[in-house]
């Protein structure tokens, strides 16, 4: 009897979890989309190309998707018992809510752990692959972007310059120098022209130019001795109209998904993050110190015999203010004042470095932490949703869905907030990355509380017996209208 209750409970938990889940993951990579639209436009990135750096980028959210649509779901699924009368039933068969729940917090416990080992082995490898998309497309698919003026070298082997670029698709330039690189055994070459345009090229890996109006320069003396060059000038053609193609394959063909970039934080796993935070902590206290004893030797240039690999040396006298005159007491106070000024610049200079030092310390701290902690928030979330659903007894998209999404905003916005306090060195990275969890979970055990006890914490007609009193005594006595 409890197995068939057990599978009808947990049947009808993943019939809104899988539909939230997959409405949640569309929202978020909506987002990703607008957010990263500029990097994406222009670029001759084929379709599957941007859906690839586009699963790519979703992958990484669904640490923060799961945890709201099991709390999401959750709330659905025992909203739906309530309003259906199914928990009544079940309580008047003797079956208690925590018994109804059990079912559910081991589903929510095995997302949770699910969720854990997606984070630490999975979630770095699709970052690490994100990141070098989006580096390789940024160096290589703007090179066919010419800025109208300036010169250009990212076609391989040339450096072209237009100075007027126009047309409905930029097809049009005015202005027109190009020169082909060449080595001390190549001939070297360059070509002005008055116009020219962009045409369309039969094989996609080479650019197709037509010049008008113009001259080659070139030299024919690759490899030969200075003398030789002096003797006979460079040759020069002129010409109506000249075609050239551009190789291009090199850009068009190379890979996007090459791995250049390797050493991020965000590529690695719980455990090899721990070498990471240990080498932070370590640069820190070593920065730290350098810092104390470059202001120390700045302040008072006699502290240097304190130096503990040089022998002790006697402190030079020091000279008393009272005792010089004139000029020398003037620039005595003029290079105290220069002192001064250069420890104020050095020290500014110092905490800036320290305070991205820091940054860079809880950034990696957070993002370590939070591969647990986000498992730790399935839970917290599913006591909170599991409650809310029991007490208000409703189903469906309307008041659930609300009282979802204020719950995840708060939540959000505490992360938000308590990491930028972090990152400033106000508070303890460890502590900012369950402190949204450790604030939450007392307000999840007490919606547990609150549903075990049948209480009737979202009945408007409690609140209004509550306040009748008040309401009573500020209201006037109206008289029937039998009466009037």
């Amino acid at each position: 009897m409890l197995k068939i209750l057990d599978r009808y409970i947990i049947k009808t938990f993943f019939g809104p979890f899988f539909f939230i889940f997959s409405v949640l993951f569309f929202i978020f990579i909506v987002n990703i989309i607008w957010v990263q639209l500029g990097q994406f436009m222009g670029k001759g990135l084929s379709y599957w190309q941007i859906l690839k750096l586009l699963f790519y980028l979703g992958v990484s959210v669904i640490s923060m998707v799961l945890p709201l649509t099991i709390l999401l779901a959750s709330i659905m699924s025992f909203g739906e018992f309530g309003e259906r009368y199914e928990l009544a039933a079940m309580k008047a068969a003797g079956i208690s809510l925590t018994r109804v729940m059990a079912p559910l917090l081991g589903v929510a416990t095995v997302l949770a752990v699910m969720l854990f080992f997606f984070s630490n082995n999975i979630i770095p490898d699709f970052q690490k692959k994100a990141k070098n998309m989006l580096f390789n497309i940024a160096q290589t698919k703007p090179a066919l972007n010419f800025t109208p003026g300036q010169f250009i070298d990212q076609i391989p082997g040339y450096m072209v310059k237009f100075d007027k670029i126009y047309g409905e698709n930029g097809e049009s330039i005015e202005g027109v120098f190009v020169h082909r690189k060449a080595s001390t055994y190549e001939n070297q070459q360059s070509i002005v022209a008055e116009k020219g345009k962009f045409v369309p090229a039969a094989n996609k890996n080479f650019l197709k130019l037509e010049l008008y109006n113009g001259y080659v320069f070139e030299d024919n003396f690759a490899g030969k001795s200075e003398n030789v060059r002096l003797k006979q000038p460079d040759q020069a053609i002129k010409f109506d109209t000249l075609v050239s193609h551009f190789d291009i394959s090199e850009i068009i063909n190379k890979a996007i998904e090459k791995e250049q970039i390797t050493d991020d934080y965000r590529f690695q796993t719980y455990g090899q993050l721990n070498a990471t935070v240990a080498k932070s902590k370590k640069d820190n206290n070593d920065f730290f110190t350098s810092i104390s004893s470059d202001v120390l030797s700045q302040t008072n240039s006699v502290v240097t015999y304190m130096d503990k690999t040089k022998s002790k040396s006697v402190a030079k006298q020091q000279i008393k203010l009272d005792t010089v005159k004139g000029e020398k007491k003037l620039q005595i106070i003029y290079n105290s004042y220069s002192r001064l000024e250069n420890l104020k610049n050095t020290a500014e200079g110092k905490k800036n470095e320290f305070s991205s030092n820091i940054k860079y310390f809880s950034k990696v701290v957070i993002y370590q932490q939070r591969i647990i902690s986000y498992s730790v928030t399935c839970i917290i979330f599913f006591l909170i949703g599991a409650s809310l659903g029991s007490i208000i007894r409703k189903g469906g998209m309307g008041l659930p869905v609300i009282i979802a999404i204020v719950i995840f905003i708060i939540f959000y916005v505490m992360n938000l907030g308590i990491e930028n306090v972090a990152w400033g060195g106000g508070m303890s990275p460890y502590l900012a990355a369950w402190l949204p969890n450790l604030i939450l979970l007392p307000f999840g055990i007490w919606m547990t509380y609150k549903a075990l006890t049948d209480s009737q914490l979202f009945d408007a007609e409690k609140y209004k017996a509550l306040f009748k009193p008040i309401v009573k005594r500020f209201s006037k006595n109206k008289e029937h209208k039998r009466y009037q």
